[in-house]
């Protein structure tokens, strides 16, 4: 759009809802911070070990080998939040061909596109199936595949990965013959089908993708399953088993563990899920905040502070519902990242074991500390209050005294009608925008830069069916690739389509992408934004955590 075509954009962009001067996150963005992760660990193999990487503009970046802070904080060791990469808050955040692929690519590439609807191969028993030649397998919209450097199978998203042995070690293949040449490969592009490629050694994740998702898109996701993998096993505990044996099969470590990766994947068999899991936090980099009273939110504030302020070496305390952040209370001195919030929320949604009774579970958190395990108190607040409370400490022996704290929160909560609004917030379908009084926009959604939280609209129609949903998702996910393309960065972008105009919106403080009525002239967007921005500003003590609550 040419600059005459442009609404104006001056009055809206005076107004910064959401905007703190301290976040309980490590506020990044995602597309900076992961080109500078990915650049690092590709030329080095892997990342600073005290967890900080300097880039041109001289600022700090957290990196996905963050270590020490749990040893940090056993020892009382009082480091500056600025002098360190996992505790500081950064503001910012070669196609290759070989002819081993040829035959595998080609097959993958030239099948339809049409998701198949049954598993692939129909009967898990029969031996002697040929994936690469079972159409309901090659059909699949997106592949994962995770191995070793060696090329020993670990994970496959579709079908089972000892039955994909060539496949594997072609991929290994690959990745070998470029290093050989002290080059790294991305990604491949073939018949409309991106090859993805991310080498975290000792492990290797590769994605067949025939989505609109661009490669570093993509490559962020691969990143979201390498964490999980370090949240089970730990990245010392990986890189020292495969030390000590290159050919070591890590699903002996992994069992059980799949599923976690299954439901981050969100895979072809769990779409009912698309809405609840939300991709716009995963894109943004964000995490989305369950709005309510702030007086509420502070009442639950307290009540955590006063029965765990006093508990030594508890680190985080996170109480989330619907995929979404009520409160987070943290040890001085110490931040959480949103892709670890993420790993907690996966661990959260695809455990159904955690509603029947207390747990104790160790679970490390990569940004945080790739190199050791915190230990989590998980609980659900009450029968009739479905809010996870996780209480997570660096004592392996506190079960007991967490189980304590959390009795005493939830009885001050229920003294205090707290968990009767919480509810009445899980409720809600979210911010309806009729009535607002802006019936014109179909949907939104507003990261605040400040505080790394995210608000997003009600769907409604013409978004409420899984396909429209995951059309929506990918207007969106093209919008932010362009807005954020390292080549042409752009600041906005207004896009007319048949069935919607299209708005991509980024400012130092927010981004904003929104979908409006076919018919809204273009001089009358911005007008619309505004009000948006006046009503989101005027509500954000209840749409936004805007402090940096501890113990």
């Amino acid at each position: 759009m040419s600059e005459s075509q442009r609404p104006d954009i001056g009055e809206a962009e005076q107004c910064e809802p959401g905007s703190c001067q301290e976040s309980m996150l490590i506020t990044t963005d995602s597309i900076e911070e992961f080109s500078q992760e990915i650049s690092t660990s590709l030329v080095e193999g892997s990342g600073d070990p005290n967890g900080v990487d300097v880039v041109s503009d001289g600022k700090k970046s957290v990196d996905e080998t963050t270590s020490g802070n749990i040893t940090k904080i056993q020892d009382g060791l009082n480091v500056d939040k600025d002098s360190d990469g996992a505790m500081s808050k950064s503001s910012s955040f070669s196609s290759a061909k070989s002819r081993d692929l040829t035959a595998s690519c080609t097959s993958l590439a030239e099948e339809g596109t049409t998701v198949g609807t049954s598993p692939p191969g129909g009967d898990e028993s029969n031996e002697s199936e040929d994936y690469l030649h079972d159409p309901n397998f090659l059909k699949k919209k997106r592949h994962v595949f995770i191995l070793s450097s060696a090329g020993k199978p670990i994970y496959s998203m579709h079908g089972n990965e000892d039955k994909l042995a060539t496949l594997f070690g072609v991929m290994q293949a690959l990745v070998s013959f470029v290093q050989s040449n002290n080059d790294s490969i991305k990604s491949i592009h073939a018949m409309g089908v991106k090859f993805v490629f991310l080498v975290k050694s000792p492990l290797i994740m590769v994605a067949i993708s025939r989505t609109n998702h661009s490669v570093q898109q993509i490559q962020l996701q691969l990143t979201d399953v390498y964490n999980q993998i370090l949240s089970t096993l730990t990245l010392v505990h990986v890189q020292k088993t495969f030390e000590k044996r290159k050919n070591f099969d890590l699903r002996r470590l992994l069992a059980g563990s799949e599923r976690l990766i299954d439901h981050l994947l969100v895979n072809d068999k769990c779409d009912h899920r698309l809405v609840s899991n939300n991709p716009f936090s995963f894109m943004t980099h964000s995490v989305r905040i369950l709005p309510m009273q702030s007086s509420v939110r502070d009442t639950i504030i307290g009540a955590i502070q006063s029965n765990c302020s006093k508990i030594k070496n508890l680190v985080f305390a996170v109480l989330i519902a619907n995929n979404k952040l009520i409160a987070l209370v943290r040890m001085k001195k110490y931040f959480i990242h949103p892709a670890d919030l993420r790993i907690l929320f996966n661990l959260i949604e695809c455990s159904e074991s955690f509603k029947s009774a207390e747990s104790w579970t160790p679970i490390c958190l990569p940004k945080f500390d790739s190199s050791g395990f915190l230990h989590a108190h998980v609980s659900y607040l009450a029968d009739d209050c479905q809010a996870c409370l996780l209480l997570l400490s660096i004592e392996r022996d506190v079960f007991f005294v967490l189980s304590e704290a959390k009795r005493k929160i939830t009885d001050k909560l229920r003294r205090s009608n707290c968990l009767e609004a919480i509810n009445d917030a899980m409720n809600s379908r979210g911010i309806k925008l009729q009535n607002i009084g802006i019936p014109e926009i179909r949907h939104f959604i507003y990261k605040s830069k400040s505080n790394a939280q995210l608000l997003c609209s009600e769907l409604t129609m013409p978004y409420s069916s899984i396909g429209q949903f995951k059309r929506l998702e990918g207007m969106y996910f093209e919008l932010h690739h362009r807005i954020h393309n390292s080549g042409r960065p752009v600041k906005l972008i207004y896009q007319m389509q048949e069935k919607e105009i299209l708005l991509a919106w980024v400012t130092q403080a927010y981004e904003l992408f929104a979908t409006f009525e076919p018919t809204v002239h273009r001089n009358d967007v911005i007008n619309l934004v505004n009000k948006l921005l006046k009503w989101i500003k005027k509500e954000e003590n209840n749409l936004f955590i805007l402090s940096a609550p501890t113990f």
